[in-house]
């Protein structure tokens, strides 16, 4: 009797430690008592009863990454192509996640890509090449909306990839070519011109600088006639100034006015006029020069 006792004692513990529960950070585990749902155990120790409890799901609380394969998609102008996205989730309530809807994660591709191929059905080629953030933020809005039900939060939807056809693609790089060669050829039209307009504007400069020099040198060169003919005449003005300082007769000045003319005859004139005053000194210097021989 003891022994059966101590066997029971020990069954009911074993039973007790096999339900006990801890849930971890980030997990919840969602319990079904009698096949409904009980409750929704978060981070701690649990213990479930047993035989009636029964763990109905386990799942991270986490953010989870989706990468789901290249759909393909047809744009308003009717080219098809491969679009492949990339969605970040999260559940928000254990319950709605486990009962809300069958299989969560193959309904939310699906919704994924019946998003993705109406908003793309929407839009052009040009506008689906370079509107990848309109349609990002489409297909959050839509996804999240629509997941509500489901416990599930859609943070962030982005398009991994677009992958147009090989004749789009060839289409597109004989375009990027031929943009890249306008380029180029609007870059050395624009180089040229440059080049001519500081030519120009060079030899603008030279001749200005030239003008300017030859201006220079003009004035420069009036100046000295200018201060030549001022020294001459401040010369002429103090030997005016030393004759009268001299207090010269007029013999002097005649004798004076006589080597003059003796200078200017040279030679090199061949009739020169005289003044009566020079002549009567004439006479005298001869007759002074008589008396002398004599």
């Amino acid at each position: 009797m003891v022994y059966i006792l101590v066997a029971l004692i020990v069954i009911a513990a074993l039973v007790l430690i096999s339900n006990i529960r801890i849930v971890p950070q980030s997990y919840a585990l969602v319990i079904e008592r009698l096949g409904a749902y009980c409750s929704t155990w978060q981070v701690g120790l649990h213990v479930k009863v047993p035989f009636i409890d029964k763990i109905a799901n386990r799942m991270s609380l986490k953010e989870r990454v989706l990468d789901f394969p290249p759909q393909p998609v047809i744009t308003k102008d009717n080219v098809t192509m491969m679009i492949d996205t990339v969605v970040y989730f999260q559940i928000t309530d254990p319950k709605l996640y486990t009962y809300g809807v069958e299989k969560p994660i193959n309904a939310l591709e699906n919704l994924s890509a019946t998003t993705l191929r109406n908003i793309i059905g929407d839009l052009e080629l040009d506008q689906t090449l370079t509107s990848r953030d309109v349609i990002n933020t489409k297909m959050r809005s839509i996804l999240d909306e629509a997941t509500d039900p489901w416990g599930i939060k859609v943070n962030r939807v982005e398009v991994k990839n677009i992958i147009p056809p090989e004749a789009i693609k060839e289409a597109m790089e004989k375009q990027m070519r031929a943009e890249r060669e306008r380029r180029e050829a609007i870059l050395i039209a624009e180089g040229q011109k440059q080049s001519a307009i500081l030519v120009a504007e060079g030899k603008k400069q030279s001749m200005i600088l030239e003008a300017e020099a030859q201006k220079e040198a003009a004035i420069q060169k009036a100046r000295g006639e200018a201060e030549a003919i001022r020294e001459v005449q401040q010369a002429k003005a103090q030997g005016i100034a030393m004759l009268r300082e001299a207090a010269a007769d007029d013999a002097v000045i005649k004798l004076r006015s006589l080597e003059a003319f003796e200078k200017a005859a040279d030679g090199q004139a061949t009739k020169i006029i005289i003044p009566s005053e020079i002549q009567g000194l004439a006479g005298l210097a001869e007759g002074v020069a008589e008396v002398l021989k004599k």
